[in-house]
C-alpha cells in the first residue's frame, strides 16, 4: 500500500528544472516581443499623421491618428477588383500546384519507379537553370496565355523546394499501411487518396500555407504578362500606388495628402491582413504528429 501511495505521489520539479522553465519563458516572451514590433510599428504608422512619422514619433501606437491614406487606397472601385483577382488567382493556383506537387511527389518517392533517377534530375536541373526573361515572356505570348490566369497560374504551378520537400516526407510514409491497404483490395489511387492524403494533413497543410503566400505576394509576373489593369491582383495596385508616392502620380486619388509618409505601412497591411487571418487555421498541423498512432509495435 506504501509503495502505491508513494508511486502515485506528485513528483515535485527540481530548482534547475523551474529556473529553466522561468528562463526559458522569458526568452520566448522577448522573441515574441522582438518578432511582433515590426508588424504593430507598421499598423501604427499606417494610422499616423505625416507630421508624426517624419519626426520619428511612431513606435507602438499611432500619433496624430488619420485615416487619410486607408480611405484613399479603399475609395477605389479598382482596388476592390483586383483584391478580388488575388483572391481568386490564389485559390486556383493552389489548388493546380497542390495537385501536381502531390502527385509528383508520391511518385518519386517509389524507388522501384523506372526512370526515377531521371526524374528527379529533371526537377532539380529546372530549379537551377532556367529559360531567362525574353524566351520565358515570347512563350507565355505564343501559347496565348497574356492577359489571363494562366500566365499566373501554370508557370509556378510545380516549386521545387516544395516538391523535394513532400517527397522526402512521401518516402518516410510507413509501407505497411500501404501494403495492408493494397491488401483490402484498394488500386494505387485509392491507397493515394483514401490512405496517404488523409495522413498527410501536417505537409499538406504547410505546403498550402506555402505556396498561397507565394501567390498571394506575387506581382512580377501579372506585371509582366498582363496589359489591363482590371486583371491585376492587388500587388500590382499597391506597387502602382507606392510609385505614385514616390513620384510617378499613378494610382493616387488627388485627396491624398497623408499619403507620401505612411503608403507603404497602409499598403503591407493590406497585402498581409488575409495571410495573417489565414495562418491561425493551419498552425495546429505544424506541431502536430501525423503518424501519432497510426502504426504501432
Amino acid at each position: 500500500m506504501a509503495g502505491v501511495r508513494a508511486s502515485t505521489r506528485q513528483i515535485r520539479p527540481t530548482r534547475g528544472y523551474r529556473i529553466f522553465t522561468v528562463v526559458n519563458a522569458v526568452v520566448l516572451v522577448l522573441i515574441g516581443l522582438v518578432t511582433l514590433y515590426p508588424f504593430v510599428n507598421l499598423a501604427a504608422r499606417a494610422f499616423s499623421s505625416e507630421a508624426a512619422i517624419n519626426a520619428g514619433e511612431v513606435f507602438l501606437w499611432p500619433i496624430g491618428f488619420n485615416l487619410t491614406t486607408l480611405e484613399s487606397v479603399v475609395s477605389q472601385e479598382l482596388f476592390w477588383v483586383n483584391y478580388r483577382n488575388t483572391i481568386l488567382y490564389t485559390i486556383v493556383a493552389t489548388i493546380i500546384a497542390m495537385a501536381l506537387t502531390t502527385t509528383f511527389a508520391y511518385v518519386l518517392s517509389k524507388h522501384h519507379l523506372k526512370g526515377r533517377t531521371f526524374l528527379i534530375g529533371l526537377a532539380l536541373f529546372t530549379m537551377f537553370f532556367t529559360g531567362g526573361l525574353i524566351p520565358n515572356y515570347i512563350l507565355i505570348s505564343e501559347l496565348g496565355f497574356k492577359n489571363t490566369l494562366w500566365a499566373i497560374v501554370l508557370p509556378q504551378a510545380i516549386n521545387v523546394f516544395n516538391l523535394l520537400v513532400m517527397k522526402a516526407f512521401f518516402e518516410a510514409f510507413p509501407t505497411e499501411l500501404e501494403e495492408a491497404a493494397a491488401i483490402d483490395g484498394l488500386s494505387t489511387y485509392g491507397i493515394f487518396f483514401r490512405v496517404v492524403l488523409p495522413l498527410s494533413k501536417a505537409v499538406i497543410a504547410t505546403m498550402v500555407l506555402f505556396y498561397a503566400v507565394a501567390f498571394w505576394n506575387s506581382w512580377f509576373q501579372a506585371f509582366l504578362y498582363m496589359d489591363d489593369p482590371s486583371l491585376y491582383p492587388v500587388t500590382v495596385f499597391l506597387r502602382n500606388i507606392i510609385a505614385g508616392a514616390t513620384g510617378t502620380g499613378e494610382g493616387l486619388s488627388d485627396n491624398a495628402v497623408q499619403i507620401g509618409a505612411n503608403v507603404k505601412a497602409v499598403t503591407t497591411i493590406l497585402t498581409v491582413l488575409p495571410i495573417v487571418c489565414l495562418y491561425p487555421f493551419i498552425q495546429k498541423y505544424f506541431v502536430s504528429g501525423v503518424m501519432l498512432g497510426s502504426v504501432k509495435g
